[in-house]
């Protein structure tokens, strides 16, 4: 053999005993997250996991939607049974106490903690992180997606009936909406009377007013908590509301009529609707060309003092049952969510809001409030925080919260349509409701909310 043959020989010898030394790439830790979003907003959640997975190695997080907020809860409590759960699962906020009497996951706080990942709780809005926090404060999930509704008014039709502001009180709603209809707008206000708004007009206006929809603190006090909203301001309220239906000041505007809410504002058919921070977007990509409009929190009623509106969306639950490696997984997970920079992409992205002040600071700082189409969203956080969070305007934790929500769709229908008074109708929402609520009581006897 010569000389370049046996150094090749060499060469090839050593590559290959070095080859088998090496240890092999171990390939990354996958663990399952499911969600409830849909359409755009999972294309969104995709990119997100997407972005997750290419910013680091050691872990691939493997997202599927579930196709709403209702299939993903009753899914998972399948897969649970069965024994296939997710390491992280997307729950909204009415599913709260649900997951919290389930014992089915283990605590945001704690996984973090064991993971090495120092989270400052305290970072959290305070509206935002006690709807989802126990009585004692712990952190059991991550709030996610979170919107609060305002207020959009047309500033063009406004202008004509000589206002250059929305109106902050009912009052001065009230007389607006007669002076736009007096100027020959045939829709001055739109609302939609279906089970969903019930988080839009019976629970934010119960905060805003810091009025109990439930007693025991709306539920946070025991499983026993029933309602009340025939007998605070809320019945007020309808009654007003249905007073300007019967008088040609409101119009309701859902899918089901042909023409949502949204729709009927982006198009000028109507001059102010009340609906999430969430449709910012939706509004602003298909307004009618030229239509000046912006966004202002909810009227309250005159002399109120007003309190902070309540969150919506959902959090990040991580189940229980799971392996080591899918919980270092899902910690890192939470951390990349849990980053400003992450907060930025996300409500670039879908209109929600940022849920920690560090990250509304950094977006901030980014000018991504600073003018269209953003500009105007801050108003949602300014809502959020109007006051240090009340016993009350903490949340609401009830069981079966959506079969209640229901009832109420079905109960407004009726005094709108004048089947009932607005007094017998919210009784019945409170006979219904109740039973609703014994029910969730009989399903966990003995048991406590943490």
């Amino acid at each position: 053999m010569t000389i370049i043959k046996r150094g090749f020989a060499a060469l090839a010898a050593g590559v290959l005993s070095t080859a088998l030394a090496m240890p092999a790439f171990a390939e990354p830790a996958k663990f399952d997250f499911w969600f409830g979003l849909s359409g755009d907003l999972a294309r969104v959640v995709d990119t997100l996991c997407k972005n997750f997975n290419a910013s680091q190695q050691d872990y691939e997080v493997v997202c599927t939607s579930q196709g709403n907020y209702d299939a993903t809860l009753q899914n998972t409590i399948a897969a649970f049974r069965a024994g296939k759960q997710p390491a992280v699962v997307q729950v909204y906020d009415v599913g709260t106490a649900t997951m919290m009497l389930s014992g089915a996951y283990k605590p945001a706080d704690k996984l973090m903690e064991e993971n090495g990942y120092k989270i400052d709780y305290a970072d959290y809005f305070p509206g935002i992180a006690r709807y989802y926090a126990t009585s004692k404060g712990e952190m059991l999930s991550f709030p996610f997606n979170s919107s609060t509704p305002l207020m959009y008014w047309n500033k063009d039709a406004f202008a004509k009936i000589g206002k250059n502001e929305a109106p902050k009180t009912w009052e001065d709603v009230g007389a607006d909406l007669k002076a736009l209809k007096d100027a020959g707008y045939e829709c001055p206000m739109a609302i939609n009377i279906s089970a969903n708004e019930s988080w839009q007009l019976m629970e934010q206006f119960s905060a805003l007013h810091n009025q109990p929809i439930a007693t025991k603190n709306n539920g946070y006090d025991g499983l026993d908590a029933r309602l009340e909203v025939n007998k605070t301001k809320f019945v007020q309220y309808v009654t007003d509301l249905k007073k300007w239906y019967d008088a040609g000041l409101i119009k309701i505007k859902s899918k089901d009529l042909g023409q949502d809410m949204v729709q009927a504002f982006a198009t000028g058919t109507c001059q102010v609707i009340l609906t999430s921070v969430g449709d910012h977007g939706t509004v602003g990509r298909t307004q009618k060309e030229g239509m000046n409009w912006d966004v202002a929190e909810l009227p309250v009623y005159a002399g109120t003092e007003r309190k902070n509106s309540l969150v919506g969306g959902a959090s990040l639950w991580v189940l229980s049952g799971k392996s080591d490696a899918e919980y270092k997984g899902a910690a890192a997970f939470l951390n990349f969510i849990h980053d400003p920079k992450t907060a930025l992409f996300w409500s670039t992205n879908t209109g929600y809001i940022p849920v920690t002040k560090s990250g509304f600071d950094y977006m901030k700082g980014q000018g991504f409030y600073d003018k269209a189409p953003y500009k105007g969203r801050e108003v949602a956080i300014a809502s959020l925080t109007a006051s240090e969070p009340t016993e009350i305007t903490r949340g609401i934790r009830l069981g079966n919260f959506t079969q209640i929500r229901a009832e109420f769709g079905t109960q407004m229908q009726a005094i709108f349509a004048n089947k009932v008074s607005v007094q017998e109708g919210l009784d019945t929402l409170v006979k219904n409701g109740d039973a609703i609520l014994d029910r969730f009581q009989q399903t966990y006897p003995g048991k406590t909310l943490p």
